[in-house]
């Protein structure tokens, strides 16, 4: 058992946040006492929990749900400034923590959200748990936001997707971060791309689109592009597709978006692309001492029926960035195995 302390920070991403829950078994399971937390977005709600003591009873809740389940959940709504307002996810989450105050837990804790009024950070260090979670998880446009003391709350990702900020100064042996919108290949590290408005010729852009697509369209999307400018078909008949999709009439010459993308995807995919660019740059100024970095692509941000497999790669991946920051502390059966 290693006996280290650490304070921990659970980065915003949606449902690949279940990958927290994995990477506090692991530390439990080592040892390590975490000492100060701080979260944005699910990892507000992930981290209230295990300060709370109720992680358990929340992984117990949410593992066997299906898909129909989160959806009905999620209490959808039109017209209004969120397609989900979360009612029926808040009760249990407010019943599961049973009035927990974020002052009284054994662990200090903040949640972040953004102020979009004063356009700010926000961070909850008094009051209920249940309410600065809501207010940190509030997705734009997919989650309604709410008003907290004059305040129009919303996601804290929007701002500070990783807030390494509020554990300065906990005295932790070391801090570990998690973040959760790995780069998937698609780099952030280049300058600008330059292209040109008017369309051009599949062939000249179809592979591009296939290196960017992975995690982000469906599969039965992309096979449809492949199918309709004439890859796996052969090749005088993929040739014909290309030249008849380039000799279509112009109509502002510009693709529509694809087919069965929703506000909450685009929304989603927008806060991921802003995220990822902030905590570059914010991790930079303030590394952590060891990252985990959960891909992007693992899970859409509202894949809420994949508990258990996001658990688990939570599990994998902090174990891999432990075992390499403290070999020291490597369980011996792990190091059997290596050996093996």
């Amino acid at each position: 058992m290693s006996g280290k302390t650490v304070a921990l920070v659970l980065g915003s991403g949606g449902a690949r946040g279940y990958a927290h829950i994995g990477a506090l078994q692991v530390l439990d399971e080592r040892g390590y006492q975490v000492v100060a937390i701080a979260g944005t977005s699910i990892g507000a709600l992930i981290g209230g929990l295990y300060a709370a003591g109720k992680l358990d009873e929340y992984v117990e809740w949410v593992s066997p749900l299906t898909q129909r389940d989160v959806f009905r959940l999620l209490d959808p709504t039109i017209g209004g400034p969120g397609a989900f307002k979360l009612e029926r996810v808040l009760a249990r989450m407010s019943e599961i923590l049973d009035g927990a105050q974020i002052e009284d837990l054994p662990i200090p804790y903040t949640a972040v959200a953004t102020d979009i009024g004063t356009r700010r950070e926000v961070w909850f260090t008094s009051g209920p748990v249940d309410v600065a979670i809501r207010a940190s998880i509030a997705i734009p446009g997919a989650i309604t936001p709410i008003m907290v003391n004059g305040r129009l709350l919303v996601d804290g990702g929007v701002l500070n997707p990783v807030p390494m900020e509020p554990v300065i100064g906990s005295g932790a042996d070391f801090t570990l971060a998690i973040e959760l919108s790995g780069e998937q290949g698609r780099s952030l590290t280049g300058g600008p791309t330059k292209e040109t408005s008017a369309q051009r010729p599949a062939n000249e852009w179809l592979d591009r689109f296939l290196r960017g697509a992975a995690g982000v369209w469906e599969n039965e999307f992309v096979a449809s592009i492949l199918a309709r400018f004439g890859r796996g078909q052969d090749e005088e008949a993929g040739q014909k597709a290309i030249e008849s999709e380039h000799k279509r009439p112009v109509r502002g010459t510009f693709e529509p978006p694809p087919p069965g993308i929703g506000l909450t995807d685009v929304a989603a995919m927008a806060l991921d692309t802003m995220g990822s660019a902030i905590t570059r740059y914010r991790m930079a100024a303030m590394p952590p001492d060891v990252t985990v970095t959960i891909p992007g692509d693992a899970a859409k941000t509202m894949d809420f029926h994949r508990a258990t497999e996001l658990i688990e790669l939570g599990r994998k991946l902090t174990e891999e960035a432990l075992d390499k920051a403290f070999p020291e502390d490597v369980p011996a059966a792990t190091e059997v195995a290596a050996v093996e």
